[in-house]
């Protein structure tokens, strides 16, 4: 019989202290010598405050219920738990990792893998929606040892029965919170059903509503409860609030602000999506680099939109809340809100995508007389005064923000055994391009992206259009 989630009793979740650690580094953890090797040559030395409290926790196969800001370091601290336990020589499914957005599970999927470089023919699967179902049903034939996915997609391939549970040791259900805002409660419903009861159950979360200690009463057992503070440090972020006499002006001011400010990688962040194809059509209209990212976008066009944002060949990304969380944007100068959220934490989430890292960041916020009543609600949250200022006065032009990339795309990816070093070496070495003028490269199942200079990108296309990749020809374009 199927229980209703969202109409379990709330458990109270108090904070097991005999697991809170004083040390940062991870090799005070019991993890085997080559995942500590692995972890250094990635540059995880010292643990972040979510990675010190946790890793000690789920190490130990305790459930947790943790909430952190974005940007925390929460994947790397599942994910670490999820391959300390995994037995390579059982093919089977041992991990699921549940994530509300496809964008999400790609970049999770992504970060195992790369923490899964100390052990061999680790096999880890993405199965999500927004794309074809058949090339997904040929590799669970294959079988995998992790799979990452969205809520309905996973639901799909239970029922067609492609997808076994049996001997799952492990389920991570991240940004939960996101997931029920998504409406996926009958889908998270329906995986826990499918899932053996002797399990470990991580619960990330970046607010703790009512509904997530439903769900945690449901399907977890005596959890720890993880507490990071989700507000952002002046330190790193600097925030700014600029009033405005009327809403009408605020596509202009974005404007204002981008050519005061001059942000190499900005996400301007709107309500609505209408708004945002607005907004970013303003942007062209003035010589931007701009792109609009929202959910009425085909998956295709979405990913393409973060690819080119991420590996800096689009210079401002005009999105709604969908990429408020979870997406691995590094090196973002400012966050513009041409409205403020009408959830103070959402807007802690928005902020929170600068000032990563322990860089810095900007914060600018547009504030029209009626959003006097969240800009209150915002000060109550974040318990101090927030003083309104005036526009910047500025003589530079925002066009002048052009990217120095541009992303170029390959008809070939992993499905065809394409892996980045193959893509650098062809151009590096082949085509005899500078290391320096080679930017991130991003390898899908059936494409493949790189990006380059500007000043080399004519010679590098016809590189590949002309030359081979492990031997085969592929097509190649420029994404425009």
């Amino acid at each position: 019989m199927k229980v209703n989630l969202l109409s379990c009793s709330p458990v109270s979740l108090p904070l097991a202290t005999e697991f809170i650690v004083t040390t940062t580094a991870f090799s005070t953890l019991p993890l085997a010598p080559a995942m500590l090797e692995n972890l250094a040559s990635l540059g995880y030395h010292t643990m972040t405050p979510i990675q010190a409290q946790s890793l000690p926790v789920i190490l130990a196969g305790r459930d947790i219920i943790a909430k952190a800001k974005t940007g925390s370091g929460k994947t790397a601290t599942f994910a670490i738990g999820l391959l300390n336990k995994l037995d390579v020589k059982q093919f089977a499914t041992q991990a699921l990792v549940l994530c509300p957005t496809r964008e999400l599970a790609d970049q999770v999927a992504k970060e195992i893998r790369r923490l899964a470089r100390f052990t061999h023919n680790v096999k880890v699967l993405t199965l999500c929606g927004g794309v074809s179902i058949g090339p997904q049903l040929g590799s669970l034939e294959r079988g995998a040892h992790i799979v990452v996915g969205t809520p309905g997609r996973i639901v799909d391939h239970l029922g067609k029965g492609s997808l076994s549970l049996q001997y799952l040791q492990q389920l991570v259900l991240d940004e939960a919170d996101r997931m029920l805002e998504m409406g996926f409660a009958d889908a998270l419903e329906t995986v826990l059903q499918a899932c053996p009861l002797q399990r470990q159950t991580l619960l990330f979360s970046a607010t703790y509503p009512e509904a997530i200690q439903k769900i945690s009463a449901h399907c977890q057992h005596n959890p720890v409860s993880v507490t990071v503070d989700s507000l952002h440090s002046d330190q790193h972020i600097e925030q700014h609030f600029y009033e405005l006499q009327d809403a009408s002006q605020k596509q202009s001011a974005v404007l204002t602000l981008l050519a005061h400010y001059q942000p190499q990688a900005s996400i301007v962040f709107c309500n609505t999506k209408q708004q945002c194809d607005d907004v970013c059509a303003d942007l062209r209209a003035a010589g931007i680099s701009a792109l609009a990212l929202h959910g009425d976008l085909e998956q295709r066009d979405r990913d393409q939109t973060l690819v080119r944002f991420s590996n800096k060949s689009c210079s401002v990304l005009v999105a709604t809340d969908v990429a408020a969380r979870g997406l691995d944007i590094k090196g973002l100068d400012a966050v513009i809100n041409i409205e403020l959220s009408r959830d103070p934490e959402v807007h802690v989430h928005r902020i929170g995508r600068t000032g990563r890292a322990g860089e810095t960041g900007l914060a600018l916020s547009l504030i029209a007389p009626n959003e006097v009543p969240r800009l209150n609600r915002l000060e109550d949250y974040l318990q101090q005064t927030l003083t309104l200022e005036s526009l910047p006065t500025t003589q530079q032009n925002p066009a002048e923000l052009q990217p120095q990339m541009v992303t170029l795309c390959i008809d070939g990816g992993r499905k065809d055994k394409l892996r980045p070093g193959d893509i650098l070496g062809a151009l590096t070495k082949d085509a005899g391009l500078s290391g320096d003028t080679i930017g991130k490269i991003d390898i899908f199942d059936f494409c493949a992206y790189v990006a380059v200079n500007t000043t080399v990108a004519k010679k590098a296309l016809q590189h590949l259009q002309q030359g081979k990749l492990k031997g085969k020809k592929f097509k190649a374009r420029q994404v425009r």
